[in-house]
């Protein structure tokens, strides 16, 4: 990683100790540093370029409005030597963006469940205060505990302000537009129809939108209208994709799955005033039945007459875990060395494992 402003060590606002590098956005350099004051490691974004920085302050009051369970909190705020600076707390995880790339291709109803109703409350306690997030995508989205999946937070409420200029923009600049600017082809796929119209004017329903296209990746593994300046004429269609043939393949996964879909739908209605609000979305999610139970990786260790076997899990001290071909999830089959990735439940004489998802 090329870091460029800051070394390990540097003190910010006589405060701030630099620890390590986090990763790079196209707005942004995240750090994690340890507060001084407070004895607490915590996370430091300062902006890439001037243009960022001209509305790092006003993001950073807006991003500090937003208090939830469901958002990574914002802590504090500083100028020093003409930059400025960002603090929010530390997210032991990845973001989902990572989850889908190195992890898992999709994930199974009862995680794209657990992760929608997240940020549906995440969302609606953000518009509660009449802040709107302009570009929720999967890289803006932590996955707490990463791949235990222990709770989602929504992120960069503030940086997506900033990018506000850069993305429309390059929108308005067509294909060599989005070429050249990283931020607008990433937020592209999950922006909805008003916004390629007119991206200032965008209110909260964009934001459901948003959450909508992105459920739909997770479900699929793919983006629903495709990546790129060819993605516009899609997203202004409005036309969704059918339902996952992933989520029907096995009996006890469809009805969710379907559930799921049917809420994604009323998301991701061409107008704006069709959409679901987030408080609407969080009341129709906590009539979802999902597990909360973590997830930890393992590889399919032995497979009895192509119906059953046993799961041997990565972690060191854990023991073998049965599982049954019908809690696999997906088309695909399976077969022994497979890496896999699932939950454990009580069970007799060997603990159980649903669902099970094959990983990367």
């Amino acid at each position: 990683m090329n870091n460029v402003l800051h070394k390990v060590r540097d003190l910010i606002g006589g405060r701030y100790r630099i620890v390590r590098e986090v990763g790079q956005g196209g707005m942004q350099e995240v750090y994690a540093a340890h507060d001084e004051l407070l004895s607490r490691t915590v996370a430091l974004k300062v902006p890439k370029s001037s243009s960022a920085e001209k509305r790092f302050k006003r993001s950073a009051v807006l991003s500090g409005k937003v208090n939830h369970a469901n958002v990574a909190k914002t802590l504090d705020y500083l100028e020093e030597n003409q930059r400025f600076y960002l603090i929010e707390e530390l997210i032991d995880g990845c973001d989902l963006a990572t989850l889908l790339t190195d992890y898992v291709p999709s994930l199974d109803p009862y995680a794209v469940a657990r992760a929608l109703h997240h940020l549906a409350k995440g969302l609606a306690a953000s518009h509660h205060v009449d802040v709107v997030h302009r570009d929720l995508k999967p890289s803006n989205v932590m996955v707490v505990g990463g791949a235990e999946v222990v709770a989602f937070k929504i992120t960069d409420f503030g940086i997506a302000k900033m990018a506000e200029k850069e993305i429309g923009d390059a929108v308005e600049g067509g294909d060599a537009g989005l070429t050249a600017s990283q931020t607008a082809l990433g937020a592209l796929p999950y922006m909805a129809p008003e916004m390629i119209e007119d991206l200032k004017s965008a209110g909260k329903p964009a934001d459901i939108w948003s959450l909508g296209a992105m459920t739909l990746e997770l479900m699929t593994g793919r983006r629903p209208f495709g990546q790129g300046y060819k993605a516009v004429p899609a997203i202004m269609n409005a036309k969704l994709p059918a339902f996952p043939p992933t989520m029907e393949a096995n009996p006890q996964f469809a009805p969710l799955g379907r559930e799921i879909y049917a809420l994604v739908t009323k998301c991701m209605q061409k107008q704006p005033g069709d959409r679901l609000t987030a408080d609407q979305l969080v009341n129709a999610c906590e009539q979802l039945c999902y597990s909360v139970s973590p997830r930890e990786f393992g590889t399919i260790k032995t497979l009895k007459y192509n119906k059953h076997g046993f799961i041997c899990s990565e972690h060191p001290t854990r023991p073998d875990v049965f599982y049954h071909v019908e809690s696999v999830y997906g088309t695909k089959g399976i077969s022994e060395g497979q890496r896999v990735w699932f939950s454990r439940y009580p069970g007799t004489p060997r603990e159980r494992a649903f669902p099970v998802v094959i990983a990367k």
